[in-house]
């Protein structure tokens, strides 16, 4: 009897050996998956990094043609050191961009959000980039130029009391409202509050500067840069304490938020985060681009050549913003530009192709761009029948602009051959055309056109598109 009992009492010990074991291994195999599904794995292997900014003059613009801004060069290195493609959408509103969040269009809010209490109960933030407060922004008054300090300083707002009755003018969803809700309480009277859904800080900074309205509020270092645009503002009352600026995430991407805020902390004692920041924040001259006719805020023009290529994509039936950009990439704008192999102007033309379409003085910008117009029409007409979708057209035909049809034929040859297809582009064509110095492909009996050093029209493509992509998200059509 003895004996049983010991007997029961092993197999019992061993039971709950087997359950407790099994249970951890279960929950190990979870926690790798969860590991595995994570938000940080699932952008890793999407391959882009996919951030939301708002465009104004220190966070996203284009300057010269090309793109800039404080928070753009930030993603820039982000997705760089993360070896991804960096994918930027523009939001001047909250609500949007925070629904885009939880919905996953974006993987990251790269905007300057103050850092709230309310706003931490449904998204996540990051180690603050930076401390700033928020400031009353309003005008001084007519002809303050030939007024004393003391007549100036009479006129304006300096206690928060004198608050009262007053109409603020603020972006909506933001915690600009939020803090005047409050100060309105802390005066004890009323302050009127008009929410703004279509205008951004600094479109509302500029109505002040311009007399369309009287006050609105920003965060202080927007508020300095934008006064060296509009000397008549004064942006010296305070309306709260320092508060801290961040990024978010959602609030189920803990993995992501533990990278992002290692990167946050590691690259902020970086040269190159110093030298970021004096240059949008600091440097006169940065702070001066916004006024030339070339920046997209203060003139909106992208080249001395819009006009020009307005017309010219106008009459091939192309958005213009996208001629644009491969001027951009062949030439910079520099009607000049000159290539070892005897490619000349804007759009780079060969003299073989301006003898092909019969155009002469092809080294004058009008006759350069009708040529080159001529050349993508026709790539595009001769890749049709091959690549009936648009989207799709659009790389083969840059890619062709870049290294000839020829070499993208091959490209396709060598997808079909091997089981891909020829009529896309991504994960596809490119792969082989990418691959075309190797041995193994540019012997391939189906190949006519020989070796290609693919990588050079591989990333042609990505980089007009990456433009292209920024002034349809900052220029207007």
């Amino acid at each position: 009897m003895r004996n049983k009992k010991i007997y029961i009492q092993i197999l019992s010990f061993i039971a709950i050996l087997i359950f407790f074991s099994c249970g951890s291994g279960s929950g190990k195999k979870k926690e790798k998956a969860n590991r595995k599904n994570s938000e940080l794995s699932r952008i890793m292997n999407s391959g882009r990094l996919k951030a939301v900014v708002d465009y104004n003059s220190t966070n996203y613009f284009v300057y010269r043609g090309k793109p800039m801004g404080f928070k753009y060069e930030l993603l820039q290195h982000l997705a760089d050191d993360m070896g991804l493609e960096l994918e930027i959408s523009v939001s001047n509103n909250l609500k949007e961009t925070f629904d885009g969040l939880n919905k996953k269009k974006y993987d990251l809010v790269a905007k300057n959000l103050t850092v709230t209490k309310r706003r931490n109960e449904t998204i996540q933030f990051t180690e603050p980039l930076e401390q700033t407060r928020q400031v009353l922004v309003q005008r001084k008054p007519e002809n303050w130029q030939r007024m004393t300090r003391e007549v100036i300083e009479d006129s304006l707002i300096r206690n928060q009391l004198d608050l009262a009755k007053k109409e603020i003018h603020v972006q909506k969803n933001t915690a600009y409202y939020r803090r005047l809700v409050n100060l309105s309480d802390e005066i004890g009277e009323e302050i009127t509050i008009v929410e703004d859904s279509i205008y951004g800080v600094e479109q509302l900074i500029a109505m002040v500067a311009k007399g369309d309205i009287d006050f609105t509020v920003s965060d202080e270092n927007v508020a300095k840069v934008n006064q060296t645009y509009y000397p008549n503002l004064d942006i010296k009352t305070p309306i709260s304490f320092p508060q801290n600026i961040a990024w978010a995430v959602r609030n189920d991407a803990g993995e992501w938020l533990k990278y992002l805020n290692t990167w946050i902390r590691n690259f902020k004692e970086t040269v190159t985060y110093a030298i970021l920041y004096d240059k949008y924040f600091e440097n006169i001259r940065s702070r001066t681009m916004v006024n030339s006719t070339y920046h997209s805020i203060g003139g909106g023009q992208i080249s001395p050549f819009d006009d020009l290529i307005k017309e010219a994509a106008d009459k091939a039936n192309l958005d213009w913003r996208l001629l644009a950009a491969i001027i951009y990439r062949e030439s910079r704008f520099d009607p000049y530009a000159e290539s070892w192999a005897g490619a000349y102007g804007l759009m780079q033309i060969m003299p073989e192709s301006a003898d092909l379409f019969r155009i002469n003085e092809y080294e004058e910008p009008i006759q350069n761009i009708k040529v080159g117009v001529r050349l993508l029409k026709w790539l595009d007409k001769n890749l049709k029948p091959d690549v009936p979708d648009s989207v799709q057209r659009v790389k083969f035909v840059l890619a062709s602009y870049n290294v000839g049809l020829g070499h993208i034929k091959d490209a396709q040859r060598l997808a079909e051959k091997y089981d891909k297809n020829p009529a896309i582009w991504d994960d596809n064509v490119d792969f082989f055309l990418l691959n075309k110095s190797a041995s193994k492909y540019y012997k391939d009996p189906v190949v006519r056109w020989g070796y290609c050093r693919g990588e050079e029209p591989y990333n042609y493509v990505n980089r007009v598109l990456t433009t292209y992509r920024d002034y349809k998200n900052i220029i207007e059509k």
